[in-house]
């Protein structure tokens, strides 16, 4: 069955808000707001004023995990320092999941490349999640959107060694390609099952450059901007993404266009949609 996905070409906060209400969805009980803190250098990013009408909406905390890579958010003093001055912390209350204390484990039986997912711990303190998500090109994933935010975002320092490296954290950097964004897709249908479902998902096509918002030093966006998507289906939010960016008629298209084939980046779709957890049909559904 196609899922709903509501789209606008109009990018504010406030549409966002309208977007959120026209879904329907109300997120119970104490909402993990996740988001990109950015990396310091990075131009690219949705700024914290941006976030503030949806996060006062759900009345969430907002929540990041600690990278596997060196920057400047590998460590909680660095990462908090870092949400300090990107202006987080003045809006939000903040929460790295990960920032103390082991991981809490999710068993994924059913996985295709990884049996387990280590998230931060702090996770465990949430009812329901709102991933708000920049959608735009990735170094490794081709693309980043709300999959990648479930998969990777969740997971704290250590976990993202374990998807990239499939299961070994020692083989970050040079694992099989397709059995990375396997492992992606195996780790966002991890945390929909620890929160049974109550999650919503905002993905804003803004600012898209063939690079991440992890990157500190990333290109320029290189084709204009073309909406805001929501929807409660991870899978047809990032397809529908996809297919704006071939269907628009920007001339800059092709270089995002080449990051996404090149990386592959469609497989993860493709795993997520047959492990079961969502549907590439989807109902675009214009405000």
């Amino acid at each position: 069955m196609a899922s709903k996905v509501y789209f606008s070409r109009e990018i504010t906060p406030e549409k966002v808000v309208e977007l959120y209400e026209k879904l329907g969805r109300e997120l119970s009980g104490t909402v993990a707001v996740k988001v990109h803190s950015g990396e310091k250098g990075n131009q690219n990013f949705l700024k914290p004023d941006f976030w503030k009408p949806v996060v006062d909406k759900v009345g969430g905390t907002v929540v990041e995990c600690n990278t596997a890579y060196n920057g400047q958010r590998n460590t909680t003093e660095k990462h908090m320092k870092l949400f300090d001055e990107h202006g987080w912390t003045e809006h939000f209350s903040v929460d790295l999941l990960d920032a103390e204390g082991d991981d809490l484990i999710l068993e994924i039986p059913e996985g295709k490349r990884i049996k387990k997912n280590f998230v931060g711990r702090n996770i465990a303190n949430y009812d329901s999640a709102l991933v708000l998500s920049h959608f735009k090109g990735h170094p490794m994933g081709g693309f980043g959107g709300a999959l990648k935010q479930l998969s990777i975002g969740f997971a704290s320092s250590y976990g993202k060694g374990y998807i990239h490296g499939v299961g070994n954290p020692d083989d970050f950097w040079n694992s099989d390609h397709d059995s990375f964004l396997e492992s992606m897709a195996d780790a966002a249908g991890s945390v929909i099952e620890f929160f049974k479902g109550n999650i919503v998902y905002v993905n804003v096509m803004k600012n898209m450059s063939v690079d991440c918002d992890c990157c500190a030093v990333a290109e320029d966006p290189c084709i204009a901007d073309i909406g805001i998507l929501v929807s409660d289906d991870p899978i047809a939010i990032d397809q529908a993404c996809v297919d704006l960016v071939y269907a628009c008629s920007d001339e800059g298209k092709p270089h995002l266009i080449e990051r996404i084939e090149s990386r592959n980046g469609i497989h993860t779709v493709e795993a997520a949609a047959e492990i079961g957890y969502g549907s590439r049909e989807y109902q675009l559904i214009e405000i």
